[in-house]
Parts: C-alpha cells; sequence; structure tokens
C-alpha cells in the first residue's frame, strides 16, 4: 500500500474513533452548572446548582425539570440524597445537602420536550486533594513485585523486529515487535525516525480491550523512539476480526482473571510486560540512553503509573483518567475505579479483595518517582474522580493535576495537546 494512502486511512479511523468517544450533539442540550467556576467546594460546604434547556441555543422557559442529587460511585450502588421537579424559569437553582467529608456529589437533570426526553449532570467535587484511599499496602508487596521482575530478567529480551514498509514513511521507519515477556510474549509497533542519531524514548500503554495497533508515526517525526504496546501476548497487527473474536470470547472479562491468586492474575504477566517493553526500548540503538516516558489513558492511565512505579528508569509520565485505582472504593460506600468489582457475591470474597491490592494503581503510585501530568474530569463514570484522585494524592514525586471538569471518559483535543506538549518539552531537556 502507498504510504500516503495507508496514513489517509488510519487519518479517518482515528478521525471515526474520535467521534465515538466524544459526546454527540443533541437538538436540546440540558446544562448544568455549578456555582463554583472550578466545580470545586470545601468539605462542609453546600453545592449550588443551576439549570438551562436550549433548543438551537435558545434558551426554553417553563420546561418541567425531574433532578437528584446523588453520591457519585460511578455507574454502580448510587444514593439519592435529594430529588424532586422544578419548572424552568431564569433563575431556577437547587442546594445539595452539606457534604462532610472529602468526595463527590453529582446533580442531575431530566427533561421531557417534544416527547423526547434529554438529560445532563455536573458533578461537584468536596475537598478531592483530601481524598484518602480505601486500599491498604500489603506488608510484603514489595518483595512480590522484586521477585517478579527478578524471574523476569532472567528471561532474555529476544527482539524480533519486522520492518512493515506498507506503514512507513519519508522520515519514520515502523516495525511489528515481539518480546519474550515473563508469560508468553510482548507485541508491539515500534516507530522511530530514519534520520541517524539518538533519541528519547516514549512508551505508549493501551488503554482497555482487544484490538490492532498502529503506532506513533507522529512521535517519532516529533524526533522520538516511540513503542505503542498491547498487553495480550498476541501480534497487534492481526485482522480486526480476530481481536472481535478475541474480545467476545476468549479474553472476555480478562481484567478479573484469577483474581483469586496473585500469582497468576491477568495483571501481573501485563505489569511486568511493560517493564519488558522498557528492557527493550533500553537496548535501541536509536536510544539515547537517558530519558524515557510512558503515557496513556484509563487501562493505559493504570500501567503509566504502574510502569513508573515498578521501574525507575522512567523519566516522566503523564496519565489520563488512570483504571484499577483504589478497586476497594465500593466496599467503603465510595466509588471504586475500573472494572467497578467489589459490587457483588461473586467478587466479594476475602481472597479477591486480597490480591486486588497487589494490582491496585494506588499502591503502585506510593511509589512513583518520575515527574508526571495529569488529568481527568469529574463527570467520569468509568474511572470516577474519587478512585483517580485516591491515586494522585499518595504519589510522593513532583506532579501536576490538570482536571477538566466536565469530560466524562474522554478528553478535549485541548487536553492530548496539553499533554504532547508538556511531555515532548519535559524529554527534550
Amino acid at each position: 500500500m502507498n504510504p500516503k494512502n495507508y496514513l489517509c486511512i488510519l487519518a479517518v479511523l482515528l478521525c471515526n474513533a474520535y467521534l465515538v468517544a466524544q459526546p454527540s450533539k443533541k437538538l436540546v442540550e440540558v446544562i448544568v452548572s455549578p456555582d463554583h467556576t472550578d466545580w470545586t467546594y470545601q468539605v462542609g460546604d453546600r453545592a449550588e446548582f443551576s439549570f438551562n434547556v436550549l433548543r438551537n441555543n435558545v434558551p426554553l422557559d417553563g420546561v418541567t425539570i425531574d433532578y437528584k442529587i446523588e453520591t457519585d460511585p460511578g455507574y454502580r450502588q448510587i444514593e439519592i440524597w435529594d430529588e424532586g421537579t422544578l419548572t424552568l424559569d431564569n433563575n431556577t437553582k437547587i442546594k445539595t445537602p452539606k457534604f462532610n467529608e472529602p468526595g463527590f456529589l453529582r446533580c442531575t437533570a431530566t427533561v421531557m420536550v417534544d416527547g423526547k426526553e434529554y438529560s445532563s449532570y455536573a458533578t461537584a467535587g468536596f475537598s478531592p486533594d483530601k481524598i484518602k484511599p480505601t486500599t491498604t499496602l500489603p506488608s510484603d508487596f514489595e518483595s512480590f513485585w522484586k521477585k517478579g521482575k527478578e524471574e523476569l530478567a532472567k528471561i532474555p529480551v529476544n527482539p524480533i523486529l519486522t520492518l512493515m514498509p506498507e506503514r512507513c514513511t519519508a522520515d519514520v521507519n515502523v516495525y511489528h515487535v515481539q518480546l519474550d515477556n515473563i508469560q508468553g510474549k510482548i507485541y508491539g509497533i515500534l516507530t522511530t525516525p530514519k534520520k541517524e542519531g539518538k533519541y528519547p524514548a516514549i512508551l505508549h500503554v493501551p488503554g482497555a480491550g482487544i484490538r490492532p495497533y498502529y503506532g506513533e508515526i507522529d512521535d517519532a517525526a516529533q524526533g522520538f523512539v516511540s513503542f505503542t504496546i498491547g498487553i495480550h501476548g498476541i501480534p497487534v497487527n492481526l485482522d480486526k476480526a480476530v481481536y472481535d473474536d478475541l474480545r467476545a470470547g476468549a479474553l472476555n472479562g480478562y481484567q478479573m482473571f484469577n483474581l483469586d491468586d496473585k500469582d497468576q492474575m491477568y495483571y501481573r504477566r501485563v505489569y511486568l510486560g511493560c517493564v519488558r517493553a522498557v528492557d527493550f526500548l533500553t537496548g535501541l540503538k536509536e536510544f539515547n540512553g537517558e530519558t524515557i516516558g510512558v503515557t496513556g489513558g484509563s487501562q493505559g492511565g493504570a500501567l503509566s503509573i504502574v510502569t513508573a512505579g515498578l521501574d525507575d528508569r522512567i523519566d516522566y509520565l503523564a496519565a489520563f483518567y488512570p483504571a484499577l485505582s483504589d478497586l476497594t472504593g465500593f466496599l467503603h460506600g465510595r466509588a471504586g475505579g475500573w472494572p467497578q468489582i467489589f459490587t457483588d457475591e461473586f467478587t466479594n470474597k476475602p481472597e479477591k479483595i486480597a490480591v486486588s491490592k497487589y494490582y491496585d494503581v494506588v499502591n503502585f503510585a506510593r511509589f512513583v518517582k518520575a515527574e508526571g501530568w495529569y488529568s481527568w474530569g469529574y463527570n467520569d463514570n468509568v474511572c470516577p474522580p474519587a478512585s483517580t484522585f485516591a491515586a494522585y494524592n499518595v504519589i510522593p514525586a513532583k506532579k501536576e493535576l490538570h482536571v477538566f471538569q466536565e469530560t466524562q471518559h474522554w478528553t478535549f483535543p485541548e487536553q492530548r495537546e496539553m499533554r504532547n506538549t508538556w511531555l515532548f518539552e519535559k524529554l527534550r531537556e
């Protein structure tokens, strides 16, 4: 395939993916607005929400609004604090009860216009910087992962690089990569500048799911060695139907496989595989031998923190809404991170709760030394903000948080631009 045609197709695919992730525009917009511009309050405050309903960007008056004030544990186990009905005018507001502990309250408004239902919500944070994890650190956490890394170190990397000419550009080489891991393989897409030189490296760790990967050509064009990995031990350049079948079958629900056995839990191989990816990057002739960053969102945000917590070779990390954070939240009446477990008899077992602590992002966050950039929203239902703050608040390294309050489990283009600017500048320092 002509490289230009390939890039055009890839651009269309990425554009379509963005359209799926971003909220769609509706004829009628319901706007719920907290009275603090940053949506943030102190413990003991009462938040006040106002409502607007727009059609064709024109406010509608006289519309009946059903509202709810509820705690924010993601999409499960919501506790309703207040609910009622209001008639919309130019000063329709509702005050919440006092929130007396660090956490989040959500206000949802629903209206019927011309027989169709429309709704929206906003989430107020109360002293989120004071949120503490519900999970705890096992006494043998460090020794458990030290042993895992020692086992990994005994296994040669054995990299196999296969040039993908159809994906290369005038300035960038693209390779499919196979590495030996603690169990099985790690596969990924490597992109490198064609120009001879030594470059900083970026490890891209993936969000949840089973899919092919294409690599970050723009990273390499900007002067970086870039490695995008899959986590499932299967090549990342197969036909999409292969991944669809695995998602529906053998790998369905992989995030909870062997949750009752810390030595066989699915993510053990994944977490150590991220370390193996760093092994590979440090051995590349194009690597400058000095600077490595790691980045990702959701599961990838989790893996970014995990990799930095396990591997001191990581200098910088940039994470969007890290999943797998404070998994035990639901056991304490608060939001737990994706995959939002410990809500039923199947998972609420002592042995599964105990094993989760060895894989909870919070406990890796405690050991992060790399400088970090983080971003998420208060409206996220997949990785609720109580869980992501629980991880962020224990990170001892230099860090900065960029909250885009209204975002759910998606990002604005501006967030991606900010992440890239920060990470690229840090790696070039």
